[in-house]
């Protein structure tokens, strides 16, 4: 009976380390990736911020009804752009931005356009139109790759086809803290950052209306592209981190199952001892 048992905790080890093999291996990947995306994430910043406040600057010089971007009218259809990983074993990261997404399209009449495998593989399963799916795209994507997603949307906007756009993402705070996030990038509003400042002073040819629009597509190709290397480095971190856990569980149960295999062993040579003895006992008599 001890033999069989040390046989399958022994087993089960082996098990237990070929797992953890892989766990540290993946760790290790997705440390790498992480790396790259906080730095792609570091260097698009400043650039989304300076579009950001050329928007405001122009927002000054014009009103809400001068662009079809910017004018309020009958929300019929929602527009949103769920943007998770391509991949799974990444802890609650895909999970989190799908519950989000799901509370989100509470109460409206959605379609999505999808980006990442899981988010495509999710609402392949759901009662929800979708209108363009864009897998395993988030890790190589430029600037540049935003340009057809954004000139779709825009051109389904325009036409009265959707009312309203929303982006939902997983926003990059730290290596250890990622937050699901939920915008609305149509129509846009900059009421707010405007209505305390004075008038800017920039002159615009041929109108602030007509350069607004302009710049309208490039501030929206930078809000979808940060929130696509945003969600990246998010995906990554939380691999590793779930990544990390799995490990440290996997050893501390390889610990485990080495102490009861010593007692089993022990337990073994302690029976062969007794049946010795015993069988001395007998043959002396």
């Amino acid at each position: 009976m001890a033999s069989g048992n040390m046989k399958d905790i022994k087993r089960r080890m082996k098990s237990v380390q070929s797992t953890m093999q892989i766990t540290k291996a993946m760790e290790l990947v997705a440390s790498s990736k992480l790396r790259h995306a906080r730095e792609r994430v570091v260097k698009s910043r400043p650039y989304f911020n300076t579009i950001y406040q050329t928007m405001l600057r122009i927002a000054k010089d014009t009103k809400p009804g001068d662009s079809i971007y910017t004018k309020p009218h009958e929300v019929k259809k929602s527009l949103f752009v769920v943007i998770a990983g391509d991949r799974g074993l990444a802890g609650g990261y895909n999970s989190n931005v799908l519950k989000l997404a799901a509370s989100e399209m509470k109460d409206k009449n959605p379609c999505v356009v999808t980006i990442g495998r899981k988010t495509q593989e999710y609402y392949a399963k759901r009662d929800v139109e979708v209108i363009k799916n864009y897998p395993n795209v988030a890790e190589t994507m430029e600037i540049q790759d935003t340009h057809p997603i954004i000139n779709d949307i825009l051109s389904r906007y325009e036409s009265g086809e959707i009312d309203e756009v929303y982006i939902i993402y997983t926003e990059f705070v730290s290596p250890m803290v990622q937050e699901a996030r939920c915008k609305k990038v149509l129509p846009l509003s900059f009421e707010e950052e405007t209505s305390q400042e004075a008038k800017s002073l920039t002159e615009y040819d041929p109108s602030p209306q007509a350069v607004f629009s302009a710049v309208i597509p490039e501030y929206l190709n930078s809000m979808l592209y940060g929130a696509v290397i945003e969600s990246y480095a998010s995906e990554q971190s939380s691999r590793r981190m779930a990544m990390e856990s799995a490990s440290d569980n996997a050893s501390e149960m390889i610990e485990n199952l080495n102490l009861s295999y010593n007692r089993a062993r022990q337990a073994a040579i302690t029976q062969e001892i007794t049946e010795i003895v015993a069988g001395s006992g007998q043959v002396g008599s």
